[in-house]
C-alpha cells in the first residue's frame, strides 16, 4: 500500500528523470539517439580556438566562411554564424542544442542532407565537442594571433643550464615534453655560428685564437658586441630584408629593363649598422616622404615599395599595372610586418580569418594615393646632381628663392626644390584622351596632332599656377598647339609654338649623319586658374602639315619669385636647363604622395578584378586589430603609428619571430608568412609574447638589444649534437633540444668561399657589380644589355651587391634556394640538390676561391704534407681537423698526386700554369670546401 510519503518520493524522483531525459534529448535528437556524447567532453570546458576552431576551418569553412556561403550560413564571424540562415532557421542557438539547426545537420542520417556533404561525417568525439559547446553557450574566442600580448612571467625553472630569462622558458616546455637540452658548444663552433648570424661571414682566425684562449667570464659577451659592432652586420641582416623587400637591379615582366635603385640597398646597410630603431626602420620605408621636413635619405627608403614590378611592354595599360603594384604593396606590408595572408582578401572575404572583403580595399586606400606610375622613367625619381655645373645651378635657384620669399622662404624654397628633384605631380598621357572627329579615344604616349585631331586631360585641378611645364618630342617644328579649357572652342590659357629639338648620329649602314628629333622639357606661361577644368591640346598647323608629339608628361606649377628682380631671366634659364642637363645624374624611385587635390578614389575590386570597381572605401583596418581611431592621419605615416601601437597584436610578434627564424632555422611560430588561423601554433606561446613585449617596451624596438638577448642564451649556445633520442620526440628541433644546425644562405655560402680563400672584398656601397658566371646565362629581350664581368676588386665583393636581374638572377644563388624577387619572399625554402654540389665543386667563382685558399697554404707553410693539410682544414672550417679526416685528406692529396703526374695537362687545364704542387691543393681545397661543416652552421 502506497503512504503519501512514498507517494511524494516517486513524484520527485519521476520529475527528476523525466528533466533527465529532457536534458539527454536535448544533447542527442531522437533520430540519433544511439549516439552517445562521450564522458570527457562532459567534464570540460570546450575552448573554441583549441577544439572548435580547428574542425571548422578543416572542414566546414570551405563552403560556409569568406568564399562561399552556402545556404547563407557562415563560420568566420560571429554574428554571421549566429544569424538566421537561408532555411529560416538558427544553425547556432546558444544555450540550446534542440534549436540548433548545424547540429541536426552534421547529425543527420541521410548523407544528401548531412554536414559537411559529400566527404566523411564527422566524428563522434568532433559532434560531441560541437554539442557541448552550444550547450554551454557557444562562446566565440578571437585566434590568438588578434589578441595583443599580454605580461608573461618567467618561470622560475631550476637548473644550472640556464643564463638568461629564454632559457627558463625553453627548460620550462623540455620538461613537459620529457627532455633535456644539450650541453654547451665548443668553442670553435661556437664562435662560427655567431659570426655568421651576426655577420653572414666566417670569424677571423685571429679571432678565434683569441676567444679560445681568452678564459674570462664575460668572453662570449665581448665577442657578441665586437660582431654587433662590425660594418658586415648591416650588409649581412640588410640581405635577408632584401628578399622582404623584393629588391632588384631589373623591373620585371618581360622586357626586363634595368632600374637603378642601388642607393636603397645603401640606406638599409646604413640603418642597420646604425642600429635604427625598427619603428623608425619601417616608418620610413612606408612613408619617409610624409615625415616633416623629409631629407634624401628618407626618400629614398621609400624605395621599399617601389622595388614593385613596373611593365615596359607595349600595349599595355598602364593603369592597371600601376594598380598591380599598389596590390603588390599591400600584400607585402602585411605579410612583412603582421604575418598576414592579406592577398587571400582581394577577391573575397578570408577564407578562415575575420577579414572582409572591403578590408583589404580600406588597406589599399593608403597606399593609392602616391604619384608613382607604370611608365617607363619610373617617376618620381630623386635626383641627385652630380656634375659640379649642375649642382652649382641648384644652389643658385635655392639662393634667389629663399632671399625672395618673405615670411614663406622655407616653404618657398622647399617647393622648388622638390619641382626640379622630383617633379611633381606629373600628368601622364595614359590619362589623355585624343579626340578623332569630336568622339574621345583613349590616349597614348605618341599621338599624330592635325587639325582633326586633338588630345585632353579631364578635370585637371589648377590651383593658381602660372605656368604648365611639359616633356616633348616633336617630329617637326612649326604651327602652335594651343591649350584651351573646357571644350575644343574653350579659352585659350596658353599657347606653344611648335620647335622640334634635334640631335645627329651616325647611320650604321649608311655611315651618314642623320637628324632625330629627341624629347625637351618646355614650360609655358598660362593664364592662373582655380579649381577642376578640363585642359585640351589643339594644333593649329601650317600649310596641311602633319605633326607627330610624343608627350611624356606635363605639370603644372608657379613661376620663380623675384620676376621684378635683375638677374631673373638668368635663374629661370638655370633651372630650365636643369631639366634638360645631359650631365651625369643619380636617380632613385621614391614613393611621393599627391596633393589632396589629385588624390585618387578608391573602391572595392569585384572579385578582385580592377576593372568591375565596386562601392567606394576609405582607408582603414579590419576591425580584429586594434582600432584605427582618430588619433592617426589616414595616410601611410598614420598606418605606419598604427603598426607600431602599444595595442597591435602582431608587429612585435612577428619581428621577434623573424629574428629568432634567422638564429635557430625554425620560428617559434612556423610559419612566418601565417600568423593566422590556418598558420602553425607558437611552440612557446609565453616566450613569443614575453620577448615581443621585451623588445617594444623595455628594448624600445632595438633590434641588436633582441639579438644579443637571443644569442646569449643557453638555448642558442647549446651544442647542435644530434642525440638519438631526438629522433622521434623532436626532429625538428621544435623543442629546441639542441643548438642550431642549418645549411648556410645563398650569400653566405658564396661569401665564405671568398672570405676564407683571402679573395672577398671589404668594398661597401654604391652600384651592384657583375661577378664571373658562365656565359649564355643572359637572354636578353628588347635591349642590348650585357652581362659584364666587373673588373678588379669588384668581382669578388658580397653577394648582396651582384646584380639582380629578376627574370634571369644569378645562377649560383638560385640554386641555393635565392628567389626571383618578383614579389615579397617571408622565408626561403630549404633544399639539399645535386645541383648545388655541382655549383660548388665547378662553378668559377668556387674554382677560383679553391685555387686562391691552396695557394695560401702553400704560401704560409713550409711543413710537412700533414700539417699543410691541417691548416688547409683548419683556414676553410676555422677549427682543428680530426685524424680521421685528416687521413681521408692524406688519402685524396695521394690520389690527386697520381693523377696529376699521369696527366700533367690536367694540370694548366684546372689553374691556368704548370704548378703541381698548386693544383693538389687546389683539389683538396675545393674538397673541403664542399664538405657539409663547411656549408652548414651547427
Amino acid at each position: 500500500m502506497l503512504t503519501q510519503k512514498k507517494i511524494i518520493i516517486y513524484a520527485i524522483s519521476g520529475v527528476f528523470l523525466l528533466a533527465l531525459l529532457v536534458w539527454i534529448l536535448r544533447i542527442v535528437p531522437l533520430e540519433n539517439k544511439h549516439q552517445v556524447v562521450p564522458a570527457f567532453v562532459l567534464g570540460e570546458r570546450v575552448d573554441y580556438n583549441r577544439d572548435i576552431r580547428p574542425i571548422v576551418n578543416n572542414k566546414c569553412i570551405a563552403c560556409h566562411g569568406g568564399v562561399k556561403k552556402s545556404g547563407g550560413f557562415s563560420l568566420l564571424f560571429e554574428e554571421e554564424a549566429l544569424a538566421v540562415n537561408e532555411s529560416g532557421e538558427r544553425a547556432i542557438v546558444p544555450g540550446n542544442t534542440r534549436k540548433s539547426e548545424l547540429l541536426n545537420r552534421i547529425r543527420h542520417h541521410d548523407p544528401e542532407l548531412r554536414m559537411p556533404l559529400e566527404s566523411e561525417p564527422l566524428s563522434e568525439e568532433e559532434i560531441a565537442l560541437f554539442t557541448n559547446w552550444i550547450n554551454q553557450g557557444a562562446a566565440w574566442d578571437d585566434h590568438w594571433a588578434y589578441k595583443a600580448p599580454k605580461e608573461k612571467e618567467v618561470p622560475q625553472t631550476k637548473g644550472e643550464w640556464a643564463i638568461t630569462d629564454i632559457d627558463r622558458f625553453v627548460l620550462d616546455k623540455l620538461k613537459e615534453k620529457g627532455l633535456q637540452p644539450n650541453p654547451l658548444s665548443d668553442r670553435y663552433s661556437l664562435i662560427r655560428r655567431l659570426s655568421l648570424d651576426l655577420t653572414g661571414l666566417p670569424p677571423e682566425l685571429e679571432k678565434v685564437q683569441e676567444f679560445v684562449g681568452d678564459t674570462s667570464e664575460n668572453a662570449y659577451e665581448k665577442l657578441v658586441d665586437h660582431y654587433l659592432a662590425s660594418a658586415a652586420y648591416g650588409e649581412r641582416w640588410a640581405a635577408m630584408w632584401m628578399d622582404l623587400a623584393r629588391y632588384a637591379d631589373s623591373k620585371g615582366y618581360e622586357a626586363d629593363r634595368p632600374r637603378k635603385i642601388w642607393k636603397y640597398r645603401d640606406w638599409l646597410i646604413k640603418a642597420f649598422n646604425d642600429n635604427m630603431p625598427f619603428d623608425r626602420f619601417v616608418t620610413e620605408q612606408l612613408a619617409g616622404d610624409l615625415l616633416p621636413d623629409p631629407t634624401d635619405e628618407q626618400y629614398i627608403a621609400t624605395a621599399f615599395h617601389r622595388n614593385t614590378m613596373n611593365n615596359d611592354e607595349g600595349g599595355t595599360d598602364n593603369e592597371e599595372f600601376r594598380t598591380s603594384a599598389v596590390l603588390d604593396r599591400v600584400n607585402t606590408t602585411w605579410t612583412v610586418l603582421q604575418g598576414t595572408t592579406m592577398e587571400c582578401v582581394q577577391c573575397h572575404s578570408h577564407p578562415y580569418d575575420p577579414i572582409r572583403h572591403e578590408d583589404y580595399y580600406r588597406s589599399l586606400a593608403f597606399f593609392n594615393q602616391t604619384a608613382d606610375a607604370d611608365i617607363p622613367s619610373e617617376a618620381p625619381v630623386l635626383i641627385k646632381f652630380d656634375s659640379p655645373e649642375d649642382q652649382e645651378k641648384l644652389e643658385k635657384i635655392q639662393s634667389w628663392v629663399r632671399n625672395r620669399s618673405g615670411d614663406t622662404k622655407t616653404k618657398n624654397e622647399k617647393y622648388f626644390t622638390q619641382l626640379i628633384r622630383l617633379g611633381e605631380p606629373k600628368i601622364h598621357p595614359h590619362y589623355f584622351e585624343q579626340m578623332d572627329k569630336g568622339i574621345p579615344v583613349k590616349g597614348t604616349a605618341t599621338f599624330k596632332v592635325d587639325p582633326l585631331i586633338y588630345s585632353l586631360t579631364k578635370a585637371l585641378p589648377f590651383a593658381g599656377e602660372d605656368r604648365l611645364m611639359f616633356k616633348v618630342r616633336a617630329s617637326d617644328s612649326g604651327g602652335k598647339i594651343s591649350f584651351r579649357l573646357d571644350s575644343l572652342q574653350g579659352r585659350e590659357i596658353g599657347t606653344w609654338d611648335v620647335l622640334s629639338k634635334t640631335k645627329t648620329r651616325t647611320n650604321e649602314e649608311t655611315m651618314e649623319e642623320e637628324s632625330y628629333a629627341v624629347m625637351e622639357v618646355v614650360s609655358i606661361p598660362i593664364i592662373p586658374l582655380q579649381g577642376k577644368h578640363d585642359l585640351y591640346l589643339v594644333y593649329e598647323g601650317v600649310d596641311e602639315k602633319e605633326l607627330t608629339c610624343t608627350f611624356e608628361w606635363a605639370m603644372l606649377h608657379h613661376s620663380l619669385p623675384g620676376k621684378e628682380n635683375p638677374g631673373y631671366e638668368e635663374v629661370e634659364e638655370a633651372f630650365y636647363e636643369l631639366y634638360n642637363s645631359e650631365n651625369e645624374k643619380e636617380t632613385t624611385p621614391v614613393m611621393v604622395s599627391l596633393p589632396d587635390r589629385y588624390k585618387r578614389e578608391t573602391r572595392l575590386f569585384e572579385k578582385g578584378s580592377w576593372m568591375v570597381p565596386g562601392e567606394k572605401v576609405t582607408a582603414g583596418v579590419p576591425e580584429i586589430w586594434n582600432p584605427f581611431d582618430d588619433q592617426y592621419d589616414r595616410d601611410r605615416l598614420g598606418f605606419s603609428q598604427w603598426l607600431f601601437s602599444p595595442d597591435n597584436p602582431l608587429t612585435a610578434r612577428v619581428m621577434v619571430n623573424r629574428i629568432w627564424e634567422q638564429l635557430f632555422g625554425r620560428g617559434l611560430v612556423s610559419s612566418l608568412e601565417d600568423f593566422g588561423s590556418q598558420g602553425f601554433a607558437p611552440t612557446h606561446p609565453e616566450l613569443l609574447d614575453w620577448l615581443a613585449l621585451k623588445f617594444m617596451h623595455d628594448m624600445q624596438w632595438d633590434i641588436k638589444k633582441l639579438l644579443k638577448e637571443c644569442v646569449m642564451s643557453a638555448s642558442y649556445r647549446q651544442s647542435s649534437h644530434f642525440r638519438e633520442e631526438l629522433k622521434e620526440a623532436d626532429p625538428l628541433n621544435e623543442w629546441l633540444a639542441r643548438g642550431p644546425r642549418l645549411r648556410l644562405s645563398a650569400e653566405q655560402v658564396r661569401d665564405q668561399a671568398l672570405a676564407v680563400s683571402g679573395l672577398l672584398s671589404d668594398k661597401m656601397y654604391g652600384p651592384s657589380v657583375m661577378p664571373e658566371q658562365p656565359e649564355g646565362i643572359w637572354q636578353v629581350v628588347y635591349s642590348g644589355d650585357q652581362w659584364k664581368t666587373s673588373k678588379g676588386e669588384d668581382k669578388h665583393r658580397r653577394a648582396l651587391y651582384t646584380f639582380w636581374r629578376r627574370t634571369s638572377p644569378y645562377p649560383s644563388v638560385i640554386a641555393f634556394d635565392a628567389p626571383s624577387r618578383e614579389f615579397c619572399l617571408p622565408k626561403r625554402i630549404e633544399t639539399n640538390t645535386p645541383l648545388q654540389a655541382l655549383v660548388t665543386l665547378n662553378d668559377p667563382v668556387y674554382l677560383e676561391a679553391a685555387l686562391a685558399l691552396a695557394r695560401k697554404v702553400l704560401d704560409v707553410s713550409s711543413g710537412n704534407e700533414r700539417e699543410r693539410l691541417s691548416l688547409l682544414y683548419s683556414m676553410a672550417v676555422r677549427k682543428g681537423i680530426s685524424d680521421e679526416k685528416l687521413e681521408d685528406l692524406v688519402s685524396l692529396h695521394q690520389q690527386s698526386k697520381v693523377y696529376f703526374e699521369t696527366q700533367p695537362e690536367a694540370v694548366c687545364q684546372l689553374i691556368g700554369e704548370e704548378n703541381e704542387a698548386l693544383a693538389i691543393y687546389t683539389v683538396l681545397a675545393n674538397a673541403v670546401m664542399n664538405l657539409d661543416e663547411f656549408l652548414m652552421k651547427s
